[in-house]
């Protein structure tokens, strides 16, 4: 039996403080700093960045040793381990600043059927995993880690499924059903990732019939919102409208979105307007829009905010004192990811805000397309790398004077 209460002991509450390094860093020594420190600067490189992935599929198609580097650098930073008891040190960690954890299994772009059930069935360990331990408040899954893209694209594009197509999409719901009514056995939350756009429609509507089910009395489901989207602030508007009518909780995941350049490359390519949002700032104002209706609309929605933007975490912290809601109200959670942002984490969850980090995990090898997209990300998010190193040189700096 684990004993997640050892871990659970909340610090008396501190002014929130972003730039407070000594709290941000606390759980890292001086080694963990300069890899990090190391792995930024490599990554705010955009040349190293684009080169390195293709050059490390190479290297591992021709059998050389590039775990032996993968593994102690950047898999170290950004993943919990290769399975799910490889994670408890990352998990004891996090929770040791009373930040959660949420499980991940990021293997993705597989295409057969017997990987689909292994996969499935390894979701479902992780919520056995976070049932009855604290520190692990949530999980989370991809749809397309449970059925192959192609088909889902397909019946998004609302093209004609033939009875082979149909049964094999009726076993990508069966699979999502099965993690689902797992998760409400156990009442353990669990999130449904966004992807591209093309497929979106089809998971908002296994989503929703999900939350029809399993969210009766309590968030158990959430689906994801990508504010960058430009009919996303609407949707989660209509969905809000259809869960109040309906009478059950709306779980949603609020991120800003992670597949821009895809997106803008996809509607230039097929003459369609691009889903994405005009500019930065559009998106940054749909983005906070949407975490004041979801704080306007407590009772009817329970919500993540999935943000490594420092004004967006500032600005809700701000409404609920605004509103006079606790900070570790049921209903809200911040979250970031494993290896970024942790002055957002640490420093939120010093205040008694509740706040998990996405705890990647899986075979080196299949979470190499995770770890890239990671990259390329980072390199296309202005200043996010700087903001990083900053902080940690500024915590190296406060370190020496003691």
């Amino acid at each position: 039996m684990h004993n997640p209460d050892a871990n659970q002991l909340k610090p008396v509450q501190k002014a929130l403080d972003f730039n407070n390094t000594e709290i941000a860093f606390r759980g890292s020594s001086d080694s963990d700093l300069e890899r990090a420190y190391w792995l930024f600067k490599i990554i705010s490189v955009r040349f190293l960045a684009k080169v390195g992935p293709p050059l490390t599929r190479f290297a591992m198609a021709i059998g050389l040793p590039v775990k032996l580097l993968i593994k102690p650098t950047i898999f170290e930073h950004f993943c919990g381990g290769e399975t799910i008891e490889e994670c408890e040190g990352t998990v004891s960690k996090l929770a040791s600043g009373n930040v959660g954890s949420i499980l991940d299994y990021s293997v993705e772009g597989e295409e057969e059927e017997k990987v689909f059930d292994e996969t499935c069935a390894e979701i479902m360990r992780t919520i056995k995993r976070a049932d009855g331990d604290k520190r692990i408040p949530l999980t989370v899954f991809k749809v397309t880690g449970l059925g192959r893209f192609e088909l889902i694209a397909k019946r998004d594009a609302k093209e004609p499924l033939n009875e082979e197509e149909i049964a094999e999409f009726q076993r990508v719901s069966s699979r999502i059903n099965l993690i689902c009514a797992l998760a409400h056995e156990r009442t353990v939350r669990v999130m449904i990732d966004a992807e591209e756009s093309w497929i979106q429609d089809s998971i908002d509507q296994l989503a929703l019939e999900m939350m029809r089910r399993y969210n009766q009395n309590s968030p158990i489901v959430y689906n994801t919102y990508q504010l960058y989207r430009t009919n996303v602030l609407e949707c989660l508007r209509q969905d809000t409208k259809l869960a109040f009518t309906e009478g059950f909780i709306l779980g949603a995941k609020l991120v800003r979105g992670a597949y821009m350049e895809k997106e803008r490359k996809r509607a230039e390519e097929k003459g369609y307007p691009s889903p994405i949002n005009a500019s930065k700032e559009d998106t940054d104002r749909d983005y906070d829009d949407a975490l004041r209706f979801c704080i306007n609309h407590l009772n009817t929605i329970a919500f993540v905010a999935g943000t490594h933007n420092q004004e967006s975490c500032q600005l809700l912290a701000q409404l609920l004192d605004g509103k006079q809601i606790k900070h570790d109200h049921d209903h809200i959670y911040f979250s970031q990811l494993l290896g970024m942002s942790d002055n957002l984490s640490f420093n939120l969850a010093a205040s008694g805000y509740n706040v998990a980090k996405y705890v990647p995990y899986g075979p080196i090898k299949a979470v190499m397309p995770y770890l890239f997209r990671r990259a390329e990300e980072n390199t296309s998010v202005a200043g996010q790398m700087g903001r990083e190193l900053k902080l940690i040189v500024k915590e190296k700096k406060r370190r020496k004077m003691f």
